[in-house]
């Protein structure tokens, strides 16, 4: 059965049953009809998925594959900050009337830098060290960028991988300051799963572990019962993740050289609320 959707409902349970309410605080996000949106939490969750052994995305309820990972190529490949580079439009609440969301996400990776070897950004400074350095204990990226944060539409939640090499393998820890269980938390594992793929086969490494780490892992009071209707869908195997083995640069791959084999998943008719 999915190791993922073990993790997933291992961590609501434990929300549920022992994390802590906002409901006395004013919160920021709002539901749509202008009501705020708040959460039951648990600080400091930590989860680690082994790339090895399968690819963690979730059959309780479907995870829309081929978005995430067009997301994740407008972030980290075309370093956009411009919804119209986008497919999907999950960005659209955030974006201005030009479609920025301001010096946030894919802004802040293509922001380089002058270095000894040359200028770089940041995605290709990670390249570079995984190339030229793989024992270097500083192949990191942060988008958390306290001068800039004023000028963007949302904070970063997703804000930072660090990559460490060891052997053969290259792993990697994505850190979070928030996150949306039931809208995110498999959205953000299953693109930071394919990115450490991606650097790792174009670095001539083998993917091995994600370790994802949430500082605020929270429940909306409104997708509860959505989260409890979810949790009680049978758990089956995870899918095959195949990637094209032609691409060997990082910035050849697309949303068509990755290819889910067997995703068999559960149905979910509700539709899920988005707090803004």
């Amino acid at each position: 059965m999915s190791r993922a959707d073990e993790i997933f409902i291992g961590n609501c349970k434990d929300i549920i049953r022992n994390g802590v309410w906002d409901t006395e605080l004013d919160v920021r996000p709002r539901w749509e009809d202008g009501a705020p949106a708040h959460t039951v939490k648990k600080f400091g969750i930590v989860n680690r998925y082994n790339l090895q052994e399968e690819f963690p995305i979730l059959t309780i309820r479907r995870t829309a594959f081929k978005s995430c990972v067009d997301e994740l190529l407008w972030i980290w490949q075309k370093k956009s900050n411009n919804i119209h580079d986008l497919k999907s439009h999950i960005w659209d609440s955030w974006a201005d009337e030009k479609g920025s969301i301001g010096k946030a996400y894919g802004y802040q990776l293509g922001k380089k830098a002058i270095y000894k070897e040359g200028e770089f950004d940041q995605v290709d400074r990670v390249l570079f060290d995984l190339k030229h350095n793989p024992a270097s204990r500083r192949i990191m990226t942060n988008i958390y960028n306290f001068e800039d944060l004023h000028e963007m539409n949302l904070y970063p939640c997703a804000y930072s991988m660090t990559f460490n090499v060891s052997g053969d393998t290259l792993n990697g820890i994505l850190n979070q300051r928030s996150n949306d269980m039931l809208t995110a938390n498999n959205w953000n594992v299953v693109q930071y799963a394919v990115l450490l793929i991606m650097f790792a086969k174009v670095s001539g490494f083998k993917a091995g572990e994600l370790v994802h780490v949430i500082a605020d892992a929270h429940l909306y009071d409104r997708h509860l019962p959505i989260v409890e209707e979810v949790m009680k869908n049978p758990l089956k195997p995870a899918p095959k993740l195949v990637v094209d083995p032609s691409v060997t640069n990082f910035y050849d791959f697309t949303v068509d050289s990755f290819e889910l084999k067997d995703y068999d998943y559960s149905k979910l008719e509700t539709k899920i609320p988005v707090a803004i």
